[in-house]
């Protein structure tokens, strides 16, 4: 689990599939099982809180992200007003969003050309690439993979790359565009002529 303070009303924490197992939990508990993962979401509240120095009370807004390959983004925001509260109780207002995207981020050029090779026999479409901060971002969303098994394309694209908890919405915002649509077919007809 790794805690970071955004300010002194919010702080995120990132929790990775294998902290999830850790604790007793698989993907389908996070759809299912509506207490445990209140339960999940106290504790590592409590767990951060305590790492972070961050005191927790009144109202406690909490997004949950589900990041395909990456693990769970948990973004806890605090309300400073004071509210009565039972002190075992925090109301959560929980949001859970599986993404539609795919984004790995790569060390060079080279490696989205030879992804992009296999990508292309499994009939793999579409696509974005970007660049920021030194690295090369593909996306891919879920239409993209024509039909292609979603656990079997994170498996091939870490190969190359590694999964990026960096949002398309950033990538857009902070990134330069280095194709813009159908990075896949670009690439194929650009660098194997």
């Amino acid at each position: 689990m790794r805690v970071e303070r955004v300010s002194s009303s919010q702080f995120t924490i990132f929790l990775t599939f294998d902290d999830l197992v850790e604790r007793g939990f698989n993907k389908e508990d996070l759809f299912f099982d509506a207490s445990s993962i209140q339960n999940l979401f106290t504790e590592v509240m409590y767990e951060a809180s305590t790492e972070l120095g961050f005191e927790l009370e009144g109202k406690l807004f909490v997004q949950v992200y589900l990041m395909q390959a990456q693990g769970m983004h948990v973004i806890v925001t605090q309300n400073s007003e004071n509210i009565d509260w039972d002190e075992d109780f925090i109301e959560m207002k929980v949001t859970l969003d599986e993404s539609k995207e795919l984004i790995f981020s790569f060390d060079d050029f080279e490696n989205v050309i030879r992804v992009t090779n296999y990508l292309n026999t499994l009939n793999v479409q579409g696509g974005q690439v970007f660049y920021m901060g030194n690295r090369y971002y593909m996306l891919l969303r879920r239409n993209d993979l024509n039909g292609n098994n979603k656990e079997n394309i994170i498996a091939l694209m870490s190969e190359f790359a590694s999964p990026s908890i960096v949002t398309s919405y950033r990538l857009k915002e902070y990134g330069k565009v280095i194709i813009n649509a159908n990075a896949i077919q670009t690439i194929m007809e650009t660098f194997n002529k």
